[in-house]
């Protein structure tokens, strides 16, 4: 698979996301990408899955079967996380047993009788990334697929990621915590400025924690005195986010697969 002088930008006249990118992505590779929020990690993402076409340039020999975990789970859809998954069963051709194993692997057994709707962050983003593992990937994007796991799944989503790659599978992971930063033989992409620079590593910045290595917790999952008790209706409020205004689109699609109205002013 390769980007062939890929540009990108959320509109005709909008601020370029990502310029003239060429990268190579062979059979068997684990890719880590990282870079600052809002400098086109995502983005460089969904062009390599297929979601957004490139601006300009050609993404030829994209593989048949390609898994994509998004960084922001959609947890607004009307269904259990059983049902749900079953329903990715059913589009992806496999036999719903392959959800139940993922779910024992990953351990989020006890979140499939869960409405999406009330699921933590980490706890949505085990049902993601099970969805996007349903049918053996022979492309797998996951993008930040670490935040807010369990110790045990942070251990085993490494050793997911190396039996794809062993079997041919390519691997794209975006990362703010570095957790691939040792894995054997990953290949490493900077973006920044528009670009991509392989082989190169973020130094670690103090002021933004996000960027730094994270020890691992002993545990992500919502306490029982928290998002599993049943609650009323809350109150809305309206909370005020200022980005540059070359990061509004890529935010804004963001808060909106999160299931948030927004409402954008200059």
């Amino acid at each position: 698979m390769r980007l062939s002088t890929v540009s990108f930008r959320y509109s005709r006249r909008g601020p370029w996301i990502l310029k003239d990118v060429e990268l190579t992505l062979p059979s068997g590779s684990v890719v880590e990408v990282t870079g600052r929020n809002g400098a086109g990690k995502s983005t460089l993402l969904r062009l390599l899955a297929g979601f957004v076409p490139p601006s300009r340039g050609t993404i030829p020999d994209r593989p048949a079967v390609v898994g994509y975990a998004p960084d922001v789970f959609p947890v607004g859809q009307p269904f259990t996380a059983a049902d749900y998954l079953a329903h990715m069963c059913r589009i992806r051709g496999v036999p719903p047993a392959s959800a139940a194993d993922l779910a024992v692997r990953l351990n989020a057994t006890h979140l499939l009788g869960q409405p999406l709707g009330d699921l933590s962050k980490g706890s949505a983003q085990k049902i993601g990334i099970i969805q996007s593992l349903l049918a053996p990937p022979d492309l797998l994007i996951l993008d930040e697929p670490f935040a807010g796991l369990d110790e045990q799944t942070r251990a085993e989503l490494p050793v997911i990621i190396g039996e794809i790659a062993a079997r041919g599978g390519a691997v794209v992971v975006s990362d703010h915590q570095n957790q691939l930063r040792d894995f054997p033989g990953a290949e490493h992409w900077l973006v920044a400025d528009g670009r991509v620079t392989v082989g190169a590593l973020p130094a670690p910045a103090p002021s933004d924690a996000r960027t730094s290595p994270s020890p691992p917790i002993p545990s992500a999952e919502p306490s029982p005195s928290s998002r599993d008790v049943p609650q009323g209706p809350s109150p809305r409020v309206v909370i005020e986010v200022i980005v540059d205004a070359d990061e509004a689109d890529e935010v804004e699609q963001k808060l909106r697969a999160g299931g948030y109205l927004t409402r954008r002013s200059s």
